[in-house]
């Protein structure tokens, strides 16, 4: 028999991602719609853990569809990786009533939900992170929004390397995924993409490219560099050296994270914590929302922690031919 929910938790965990708030949002008034209770926890498990936790209404959550960031705050909680940690979590949900939690965050945020859901409290995660690396999902709140940011500060990046026809390193995030480079790198039409997926760690094939095209007569080129490949100052200093050529690093950084969240992120961010509240309400657990193949889903949080997810070869296939 399904586990009757009456009140639930909200909370974000890991890395911010535009959308999230609007999430929040989605989750308190679907609920509240549905005759449940909310509660909002802040700063993640650590909040969790530290009992900060307070009652949310529709009011609650106004005017907030269009900021970046997220209004519950999110922090990173060693302590809850532990045993004791997750028990004390459940404990505490115990105290507060909450007998559903929805967990906005990535794969990391997803193992302690799960944890949870062994200990009795009904969890279902959205898939939050710029970096578009969980598996399960084509979709994750905020990375139409990173992507996007990056997207128009390389094209600006652009135009002074083409003024001073040198080489520019631009160094994205993404932490080891290389989907905010290579849908850049497309985007953007860079010269060059550096994956972690696919990159070989072969400076010399980089540098005969940039060659070739100055003998060309090209007098710009652009190298999209992965987060987690990095170390984009020195490589820029080795290239330089190499070719003869100036060549400038740009890295990024975090106000990918930032900004108000482009419309794909807000309602398709509001639609998985509708999906969230209706399956608490349906007495499932442990589950994961996400977008596959044209369609909001979900799939065992379990199942989703174990599916492995890799750059689509046609995509890079098409951006190796388009950087000609």
């Amino acid at each position: 028999m399904a586990k009757t929910v009456g009140t639930i938790g909200v909370l974000t965990s890991g890395g911010d991602a535009p959308g999230m708030n609007a999430a929040i949002r989605a989750v308190v008034r679907t609920a509240i719609a549905k005759g449940m209770k909310v509660k909002g926890i802040k700063r993640g498990y650590a909040g969790l853990l530290n009992e900060e936790i307070v009652d949310m209404s529709s009011r609650s959550v106004s005017d907030i569809i269009q900021r970046g960031g997220t209004i519950l705050y999110t922090a990173r909680c060693d302590k809850f990786k532990e045993e004791e940690g997750q028990k004390l979590g459940a404990d505490i949900c115990r105290k507060h009533g909450i007998e559903g939690l929805v967990v906005i965050g990535g794969d990391g945020s997803y193992k302690g939900a799960g944890k949870l859901a062994g200990l009795g409290i009904n969890t279902v995660g959205l898939p939050g992170t710029i970096d578009l690396d969980i598996a399960c999902t084509d979709y994750t709140i905020g990375f139409d929004t990173a992507v996007n940011t990056a997207m128009v500060a390389i094209d600006k990046i652009r135009d002074t390397s083409t003024s001073h026809e040198r080489c520019s390193i631009i160094e994205v995030m993404g932490r080891n995924a290389g989907y905010i480079a290579l849908w850049c790198g497309i985007a953007n039409g860079a010269e060059d993409i550096l994956l972690p997926e696919r990159y070989d760690n072969n400076e010399q094939t980089i540098i005969n490219h940039i060659i070739a095209h100055r003998k060309r007569g090209k007098t710009h080129h652009i190298v999209i560099n992965a987060e987690g490949i990095g170390h984009s100052t020195s490589m820029a200093k080795r290239i330089e050296a190499a070719t003869g050529i100036e060549t400038r690093a740009s890295i990024l950084g975090y106000m990918q994270r930032g900004g108000m969240p482009t419309c794909k992120d807000r309602v398709y961010a509001s639609i998985m914590g509708a999906k969230a509240v209706e399956l608490l309400a349906a007495g499932k657990s442990n589950r994961v929302v996400g977008w596959k193949d044209g369609e909001f889903v979900d799939f065992d949080m379990e199942e989703a922690l174990n599916m492995h997810k890799d750059i689509r070869e046609e995509e890079y296939v098409i951006s190796r031919m388009l950087a000609q």
